[in-house]
This record gives structure tokens, sequence and C-alpha cells, in this order.
């Protein structure tokens, strides 16, 4: 059984021309996050949970926070 998280969509024009604020409710992460993409807090992905599975092209990734606040994933 697959939870599925949904994520926020980009801003679109007609909400930048609307707010004039493209930052409205997004998430900026730390510098380094590319521009264009989006940011995920861990604990958003993790709900809690030590580790998580992540489902990509049909092949299984296992996310898992360290006791020392690091992240691994593996294959």
């Amino acid at each position: 059984m697959h939870a599925e998280l949904t994520f926020p969509s980009a801003p679109t024009a007609s909400h930048l021309r609307n707010t004039g604020n493209a930052s409205a409710g997004y998430f900026h992460g730390p510098a380094g996050v590319q521009a264009g993409g989006v940011a995920v807090d861990s604990k958003t992905l993790l709900r809690g949970h030590k580790a998580v599975t992540i489902v990509h092209n049909g092949a299984s990734y296992r996310l898992q926070a360290t006791k020392l606040g690091k992240l691994i994933l593996t294959k």
C-alpha cells in the first residue's frame, strides 16, 4: 500500500499577476536549491517515520533519517 503525497504546483503567471508575490505559500529551501526546482522539507516526506520508500520509474528507493539528522538514500 502506497500513500500518495501531493505538493503545491509552481505559481502560475496569472497567480503572480494577481498577488504580485511569487513566494506566497511556497517553501524556499536553503541556498543551493536549483532555480526552478521544488524544495520539499524532509518532514513532509518522512511524516514522523524513520524511513520511507520512494518509487521512481518502477524502482524502489529507501530514504532514511539517521540519529545524527542526516539522510541516506539507497536503492
